[in-house]
Formats: structure tokens, C-alpha cells, sequence
């Protein structure tokens, strides 16, 4: 579909005019227009063009969907990605430093990274179509050194939850060719229920990607929480990652990724050490906050977990958090900044903290 900008701002002039919408300018800056998914994404100026394009209660935008036949319509202000460039320029520069720090065939999938970073900055829109150019390039799982004809089997360890956040790091870590071996966390269902179980194994299965449970009696926490003594959250993400970092370290596994939306630009790459190991070749891994790195949005990781079968869930957290804000009214205010956090780092839209901000309450 051939979609010209002067054609396309007449269509939305047109709608605007038929729904009673005020007569106002039209600015696009930018069309993308996905042939093979059908999607169209609009770029504009500023979020008052956008919503020029949206309208009141998205009404313009579901018209013009119809008028076009498209599946969807996105629309996005480039104001929006300003920021997010100058972190992802920021994670780029950290990590070409890092990347020389390793040899062949450890270096590969880092380059991997670097390169899908550089065309990200270059096209900061549709992460998904990125993704699916580069997935014919991603190294296989097992490769041949180039230089002794030597199997070489180098990997990565992903955190995996079941969430969304974690499902895309999977996803994208496998096409970055980090050979990913995918850990889960099991503290019991009231932390990690049945369906995001099935979740991690669905997807994993799909992928082709290794995967292993680690058990954690987390009783102290539960109960603490349960009687209101603290917030579950701060406290339980620290017992996961202690517990994957040093199976990482034991197994000597040289790079450790999660889902982490916050720690942008230069932090979202940083060595972890155990304090009697600290060499390169032993004992000190590499932390990748991927989506961080690519400075990704929840929405944008919805959209990969999403086309590998992950389920989207309403609502905000897991079944134990759902228990304290019902049994510990006050905690829920730890819970909403928590929100509000992601919300002011641009990970979260607005609409997006409402939904999650609404389950809560």
C-alpha cells in the first residue's frame, strides 16, 4: 500500500470534520507503513499533533484505521524519542568499551547488540520490524570458531519470569545469538502462579531455549508482607537476583540479562562480581538490563512477548502483592510510586500507570 502524507493528512482533516471535531492543522513529520503486518505508524512533531491524530477517544484514529483497512494505526511524537537517543548514545559508547574487552566468540553476540543499538538510534519507532530484519543475521546456537574449526558454545543466562518485560529480553537475546539459557526463580505459586509457569515454558519451547527452574523458600517474606511489615517487592527482587547471579557465577557463564525498563544509558551494562573471583575469564559476568539498553518501552515489550504467545495481564503484579494490598491497605502507595517511577522514566504511558495504578486500588 502506497500511503502518501498530503493524502492521508486530507483523510484525517475529512474524519475530523465528519465526527464534529474541531478544525484544527494536521502535522505529520514521518509514515511507516509494514507491509507484512498490515500496521501503519504516523510520527509527529509533538503529543499535540498526536493527539490531533488520535482524537477524543481515539475516534479519529479507529476511523481512519477503517477508511485505510490497515490492522492498526500507531502514532508517536518525536519529542518522545529526544531523550530516549541521548541514553541510547550513552549505552552505545559503554558498551564499544566493554566489547573490546572480550575475545572471539564472546565478542559476537556483543557486536549483535551494538549493531541492532546503531539501527535503533537510526529508526527509535518500530523495534519489531528491526527485530524481524535482523533475525536471518543472529548467530545459531552452536557455531564453528573461524579461526581452529574449534565447536564453540558460548551463552547467556536470562532471567525469566513470565512477564512480559522478561519474555522479550528472551526473545531478543536468542536472535542476538547470546545463546540464552533461560532461569526461573520458583518461590511458590502465590509468588510465581501456574499461568506464568506455562508461560515460561511455552515460550521457551518455542524458542529452543534451555530452561531451569531454581527453588527459593521465600516463607519470611510472604509472611512478612502479609502482616505489613514491609513492601514484598524491593526485598523479593533482591533474594532472585542474588540467587541467579551466583548461578551464574558458579557455571561460569559470562553474561546475565534481565527485563529491567529503568536502568538506561550507561547503566544498563555493568560487571558482577563474586569478591574472591573477580578475573575476566572467571568469575565476572556481565549484567545486560536489555530493554534498558535499547531503551524500550512497556508497550514495545508487550508487542514482542505478545507475537511469541505471551499473554498480556491486567492488573499489577503477582498474586502475593495483590494479598497485601488487600489485607494492608497502606502498602499500596509503595506499590502506585513504584508505578509513578516507571512512569516518569518514559517507560510507562500514562494511560498504561492509570490501568496499573486503577488495579492497585
Amino acid at each position: 500500500m502506497n500511503i502518501k502524507k498530503k493524502d492521508l493528512i486530507s483523510l484525517i482533516l475529512k474524519i475530523r470534520k465528519d465526527i464534529g471535531h474541531k478544525d484544527v492543522e494536521v502535522v505529520i513529520n514521518n509514515l511507516f507503513f509494514d507491509e507484512d503486518q498490515g500496521n501503519l505508524l504516523i510520527i509527529t512533531p509533538d503529543r499535540p499533533e498526536k493527539s490531533v491524530i488520535i482524537g477524543k477517544g481515539g475516534w479519529v484514529v479507529g476511523k481512519l484505521r477503517e477508511e485505510l483497512g490497515v490492522n492498526s494505526i500507531h502514532v508517536e511524537a518525536y519529542s518522545d524519542f529526544i531523550v530516549p537517543l541521548y541514553r541510547m548514545e550513552l549505552a552505545l559508547d559503554k558498551l564499544e568499551e566493554i566489547i573490546s574487552l572480550y575475545s572471539y566468540p564472546k565478542r559476537k553476540p556483543l557486536v549483535n547488540l551494538s549493531n541492532l543499538l546503531k539501527a535503533r538510534m537510526e529508526n527509535p519507532y518500530n523495534i519489531e520490524f528491526l527485530l524481524r530484519n535482523f533475525k536471518s543475521t543472529y548467530t545459531e546456537s552452536h557455531e564453528i570458531h573461524e579461526e581452529n574449526n574449534e565447536r564453540v558454545d558460548f551463552k547467556s543466562v536470562v532471567a525469566l519470569s513470565g512477564g512480559v518485560d522478561s519474555s522479550a529480553s528472551l526473545v531478543i537475546a536468542k536472535m542476538l545469538g547470546f545463546n540464552p539459557l533461560a532461569v526461573t526463580v520458583n518461590p511458590g505459586d502465590i509468588i510465581l502462579p501456574r499461568y506464568f509457569r506455562e508461560s515460561v515454558e511455552d515460550l521457551t519451547r518455542k524458542l529452543g531455549v534451555e530452561h531451569q527452574y531454581l527453588d527459593v523458600d521465600m516463607k519470611e517474606i510472604i509472611d512478612g508482607s502479609l502482616e505489613g511489615r514491609f513492601h514484598p517487592c524491593g526485598k523479593c527482587s533482591k533474594i532472585i537476583e542474588e540467587i541467579i547471579q551466583e548461578f551464574t557465577l558458579e557455571n561460569n557463564i559470562p553474561f546475565l540479562i534481565y527485563g529491567d525498563l529503568l536502568s538506561t544509558g550507561a547503566q544498563s551494562l555493568h560487571f558482577e562480581t563474586a569478591a574472591e573471583r573477580v578475573t575476566l575469564r572467571k568469575g565476572k559476568i556481565l549484567r545486560i538490563n536489555l530493554p534498558a539498553l535499547l531503551s524500550l518501552k512497556k508497550g514495545e515489550v508487550k508487542n514482542i512477548a505478545v507475537k511469541w504467545g505471551v499473554k498480556k495481564r491486567s492488573g499489577y503484579g503477582c498474586p502475593l502483592i495483590g494479598e497485601v494490598h488487600k489485607k494492608q491497605p497502606h502498602m499500596r502507595r509503595f506499590s502506585i510510586q513504584r508505578v509513578l517511577r516507571e512512569t516518569k522514566a518514559g517507560a510507562l504511558e500514562p494511560g498504561e500507570a492509570l490501568d496499573q495504578i486503577t488495579g492497585i486500588l
